[in-house]
């Protein structure tokens, strides 16, 4: 007797399409035996062209950019945040769940292996952030109270033309989808679970504390959120990662190890078999390709809309900054994570196929998978006890609270400018009116925080997945369609390309002001 699919069947097929080329468990497009995801193909694909359009640019320029980070400007430029805090305000976006989370679950479903894949992913993901950044400063707009805007829709709108409004429409449907179910409810579900793990609290506690402290923050717009950004962003990675340094410096011996396992499992090597398994490579390579893409949304849309709003005239400088987010989030926090969760030893026991437990070395091997496995391995770096809690677990749980929070603030501020482009849309509409509808979405947002705090998030995990996609693909098109933009920006052209409906705007064809600093 054959059972009608239930919704969450019919969203898992499509999730499972497009991010691990299965249907009904069935490879599209096997490779070696493996399934390869269409939207790994398309980002990668996209990043590789950038890559080399740019003659790699990126990496050209990586360590210049770095050194940008620390420098302040001597005169701003035209915009409503520094470029500094423009980029904090797109790494709150992006360092949340995926950092702590999304790894483990890398590592459980491709091996070691799967963090050199997520590496490479990084680096063809800085090619796409640096399109998206540079074209959110190129094709920004000024609203009538005179406040920047920006991100693909504008790009869309002010580079490819009206007769590609349907596109931008698109994209800012998904990201309105996306903002709701990625940006808040798997969020505020995370911080829900970590307040009632952490402090012995019912999850809509947590949940109602963090709508209240999110609300006060996004009430004051982009400056405020840009400010909080600012603030916390640099203060929370950096002792994040020096705790994860300190956690490796304990764990010292076992370190070479750790980079053997991630080399020879990126290539397939498994030295219990004796020799190379193709299947391997394509596991780690999916595994890897897709979570590094879910942590840093390189190619995704997301942090162009913050990069928009910097005080800068210069689309190149900024979108050195947007690549440095992909930097920061990937090769660094997300590599640091990955790093303790393989190299700390400590008491962990895995199942084996016969249901009998086993001791193992490492918190990857054992049972452990997402934020657990995350935990149990600074537990044991750091099992000295905090409240009944090994200190461990209470650091890097708090981390996650702040990742969280600095995610919810900007991914409302993501929200906010797609629906403001789509109300624009609408004969009549007017700056009042933008106003009213922007205290709505921000009531709205921390409505759901409250709600998503303690609701089982089965489906709309899968439903995300779904509306990142739906955000990404109009985005890549756009990318690709203004390529030829993007490769004259990067060679120092700030007016490069076509304004469509509008004048080329002035502080284009001025003096740089604004470039890399605070």
């Amino acid at each position: 007797m054959s059972v009608a699919p239930t919704l969450i069947d019919r969203v898992t097929a499509v999730s499972d399409l497009i991010w691990l080329g299965t249907w009904n468990g069935e490879p599209l497009i096997p490779i070696l035996g493996q399934p390869l995801p269409p939207m790994v193909i398309i980002l990668l694909g996209a990043g590789l062209y950038l890559m080399i359009g740019m003659k790699g640019y990126p990496l050209r320029q990586l360590f210049p950019a770095l050194g940008g980070l620390f420098k302040k400007s001597k005169n701003k430029g035209a915009g409503e945040i520094s470029p500094f805090a423009a980029l904090s305000t797109a790494l709150s976006g992006q360092v949340g769940t995926g950092n702590l989370a999304g790894v483990a679950t890398a590592i459980t479903l491709g091996g070691p292996g799967a963090i050199f894949w997520m590496w490479v992913t990084a680096l063809f993901g800085m090619a796409l952030a640096f399109a998206e950044g540079s074209l959110a400063i190129r094709f920004r707009s000024q609203a009538a109270d005179g406040t920047y805007r920006g991100g693909p829709m504008t790009y869309i709108t002010y580079g490819l033309g009206p007769k590609w409004t349907w596109l931008a429409v698109l994209f800012c449907l998904g990201a309105l989808f996306s903002a709701l179910v990625t940006g808040n409810g798997i969020q505020a579900n995370s911080l829900g679970d970590s307040a009632n793990e952490l402090f012995g609290v019912e999850e809509w506690i947590g949940g109602a504390v963090a709508a209240i402290a999110v609300f006060a923050v996004i009430i004051g717009g982009i400056k405020s959120i840009g400010k909080v950004a600012e603030t916390i962003v640099p203060w929370m990675a950096g002792a994040y990662l020096i705790m994860a340094f300190a956690a490796l410096m304990i764990n010292l011996p076992y370190l070479p190890e750790t980079f053997y396992r991630i080399f020879a499992g990126a290539f397939g090597y498994d030295a219990a078999a004796g020799g190379f398994l193709g299947a391997m490579i394509m596991i780690a390579i999916r595994a890897g390709v897709a979570r590094g893409l879910f942590s840093n949304e390189a190619g995704q849309g997301s942090t162009p809309i913050a990069h928009a709003v910097a005080q800068t005239n210069d689309p190149a400088a900024q979108g050195r900054f947007a690549m440095m987010g992909t930097f920061i989030d990937t090769i660094v926090i997300c590599t640091m994570t990955a790093l303790v969760m393989l190299t700390v030893a400590g008491d962990f026991t895995m199942t084996d196929a016969n249901g009998v437990k086993q001791a193992v070395e490492h918190a990857w091997q054992s049972d452990l998978n997402g934020f657990a496995m995350t935990s149990g391995a600074y537990a044991a770096a750091f099992p000295f006890l905090v409240f009944g809690i090994p200190i461990g677990t209470l650091i890097v749980s708090i981390a996650l609270i702040l990742f969280v929070f600095t995610t919810l603030l900007t991914w409302s501020y993501y929200g906010e400018r797609a629906i403001t482009y789509l109300y624009d849309l609408v004969p009549g509409s007017n700056l009042k009116g933008e106003q009213r509808l922007h205290f709505i979405w921000r009531c709205l947002w921390c409505v759901v925080i409250y709600v998503g705090s303690y609701q089982n998030l089965e489906t709309v995990w899968r439903l995300g997945d779904i509306s990142n996609a739906v955000m990404t693909l109009p985005n890549i098109v756009a990318l690709l369609a203004l390529s030829g933009v993007v490769f004259a920006l990067a060679k120092g052209d700030r007016a490069a390309g076509t304004d469509h409906g509008r004048e080329t705007p002035k502080e284009l064809l001025e003096e740089i002001s604004g470039g890399p600093g605070h």
